[in-house]
């Protein structure tokens, strides 16, 4: 009489470790993608605030520089906030022209494909990554 065999085999187990592994390898890079281009959206979407900010100086002050005869500075708004442990907001400003960016930091570092997104005064926007018009569209999303 033979006695039932319980349990794994080293091999069996062996094989089910190396398929998670597998997995692993596959599915973490596509997660951090993922990670990326929702901060990016979140990224684009407060530079657009912040130059609506910017437009509402102008609109009072007929400048861009001077807000109620003080220096202007960006608010801190709460997309700021919620991004500043990946994105570094900056405000380059003139009387008549102003650029905002957001340079990727720390987990967003690895965002090579876009890089820095700008927006200027006449709504043009960019990307440091790769300048094409369609790698902008899709850094913009």
């Amino acid at each position: 009489m033979q006695s039932e065999q319980r349990g794994f085999s080293l091999m069996e187990l062996m094989v089910a470790v190396a398929v998670a592994g597998i997995l692993l390898a596959v599915a973490v890079p596509s997660y951090q993608n993922y990670l990326n281009g929702n901060r990016r959206a979140v990224a684009g979407a407060c530079l657009v605030e912040l130059s609506q900010f910017m437009e509402r100086v102008y609109t009072t002050s007929m400048v861009y520089n001077l807000n109620n005869g003080v220096a202007t500075a960006l608010p801190a708004t709460t997309c700021q906030q919620t991004l500043n442990a990946t994105y570094t907001f900056d405000l380059s400003v003139a009387a008549q022209s102003y650029t905002i960016s957001a340079a990727p930091k720390g987990a967003q570092s690895g965002d090579t494909a876009c890089g820095t997104l700008t927006i200027n005064e006449a709504g043009v926007r960019s990307a440091a990554g790769d300048s094409t018009p369609d790698q902008i569209k899709k850094c913009w999303g």
